[in-house]
């Protein structure tokens, strides 16, 4: 049995060891289907084109601009003490004005640097949405072949229990068996068809939300290669910085915080005055209305101040300090949920591969105990509950058994995800569009305030203890008399 158990653990490595090298071709398949497919992701992409549009509208206020205009027209005035009292002119023109921004207190430079920063948001939502997306279709995968699986485990449960009853109904026919242990057997038999009935439609549910994420229905005939995380951080700690220097969400976050901030200061630029040279000029028939006049030329200067306009500026700026703290609260609420995630993946991928041992000694123990209980029944030294009981309680085994194997992929998924490396390690083709963001020097102080890259640690008691406390009972139990020899 040892020797079974370690031949068990070492192929278990060898298998994880060979899934981390090489990934399974239907599943990054099927990922890159979803990425390809998904109207999030190419939702995400258009906005990342509107936020480069974006950037071009905010930096053509920097160019000079450029003004053509035509005009045809008849004016007919009234005059006093003038003879005649009305006067006509018919008038056209064609004139063009060139105007450029000189000063209007770097408003527009921090509308720019605002523009550049929301395009930056974009490009990483677009990075967190496609890294969603492959997860959501990895657990559906996932979810799709556990419940195959699990049909497959209640279809066998069915069988064994008609089996059964189909034993028992011939023992009462031939006279040799109880009616009420028959009874039982159909009891344990619909049990076990409610069983099947409800694997079934949770497998019909899976497979509906796998082709709403990817788009087609699953192939039949999936074959399971786990999933394995390359490299895992050797603490939930490094996990979790890893994480946060990482994660394209709290990066979006950070990039929403410094677009706010160039909003905000864009705002004070209205407490300034706008200052433009313009140049234009134009001819044509009493041009500008003027009598006889065919051509008119100028160049100026123009300054332009604000003095008054019932407090709206003041107003713009306060709301504009109060979206840049709210800007501060959602990054530090993005870094919270990514810490959390981070944090619950790494601990579930060490619990189920600890926990999947544990479950193969219980499958292993249980089957021997039903094929005892088995042979015990036929010759009429068990009963036929304890045979019953043992079949449900092996069914329940493997069934908890395949939950934890697709857990521990999804698992490896999600951290993968957390950290930014599961389409990076599947290999898949990214709709990113236009070059990543650079980081801006100096403002590291942007970095989340309120939420410490420190992972929650959770004091449990070692085995060694437990194992301890057991045999210190042991100490305590009455001792084990051996019976008597009949006479």
């Amino acid at each position: 049995m040892i020797i079974r158990k370690t031949l068990l653990a070492s192929l278990a490595g060898l298998a994880a060891t060979l899934a981390c090298a090489q990934t399974d071709p239907v599943l990054r398949d099927t990922l890159q289907k979803a990425i390809d497919g998904n109207p999030e992701v190419s939702s995400r992409a258009n906005a990342l084109r509107a936020g480069a549009d974006g950037v071009d509208i905010a930096r053509a206020g920097l160019l000079p601009r450029v003004d053509l205009s035509a005009n045809a027209g008849r004016t007919e005035d009234t005059l006093r003490n003038r003879t005649p009292e009305r006067g006509r002119i018919n008038e056209t023109g064609v004139a063009l004005s060139v105007s450029q921004l000189l000063w209007d207190g770097l408003t527009t430079r921090r509308d720019l640097d605002r523009a550049q920063r929301e395009r930056a948001v974009r490009w990483f939502e677009l990075s967190e949405a496609t890294e969603q997306v492959a997860l959501e279709a990895a657990r559906a995968h996932f979810d799709v072949l556990r419940y195959r699986r699990l049909v497959q485990l209640a279809e066998d449960n069915y069988v064994q229990h008609r089996y059964v009853q189909g034993l028992l109904s011939s023992r009462v026919q031939a006279g040799v068996g109880r009616g009420v242990d028959l009874e039982q057997a159909g009891a344990r038999l619909a049990l076990a068809e409610s069983n099947l009935t409800s694997e079934s439609a949770n497998l019909h549910d899976v497979t509906a939300r796998f082709q709403r994420v990817v788009g087609t229905p699953p192939l039949a005939g999936l074959g399971f290669s786990p999933l394995v995380a390359d490299g895992m951080a050797p603490s939930a700690s490094d996990a979790v910085v890893a994480a946060l220097a990482s994660s394209p969400a709290v990066s979006a976050a950070i990039e929403n915080l410094r677009a706010a901030r160039a909003a905000a200061s864009a705002s004070e630029g209205a407490y300034q005055p706008r200052v433009e040279a313009r140049v234009r000029g134009g001819g044509g028939q009493n041009f500008d209305g003027v009598v006889d006049q065919r051509r008119d030329a100028k160049a100026e200067i123009v300054l332009a101040w604000n003095l008054f306009n019932g407090g709206g500026d003041q107003a713009r700026v306060r709301q504009s300090t109060n979206l840049l703290n709210q800007a501060a609260d959602l990054r530090d609420r993005v870094c919270r949920d990514t810490r959390q995630n981070v944090s619950i993946a790494y601990s579930d991928v060490k619990k189920l591969a600890e926990q999947l041992l544990a479950l193969d000694r219980n499958v292993l123990a249980i089957e021997k105990t039903r094929d005892a209980y088995r042979q015990q029944f036929d010759i009429g030294q068990r009963s036929l509950l304890d045979l019953l009981n043992s079949e449900n309680e092996l069914y329940t085994a493997r069934r908890s058994y395949a939950d934890a194997q697709f857990d521990l992929s999804i698992s490896h998924g999600r951290y993968l995800a957390s950290t930014h490396r599961l389409t990076r390690q599947l290999g898949l083709n990214l709709p990113l569009v236009g070059p990543a963001p650079e980081e801006v020097p100096g403002e590291s102080a942007d970095r989340p305030e309120r939420c410490p890259p420190e992972a929650v640690d959770i004091q449990i008691t070692p085995r060694a203890d437990l194992d301890a406390r057991a045999a210190q009972l042991m100490k305590l139990a009455p001792p084990v008399v051996k019976p008597a020899a009949p006479r």
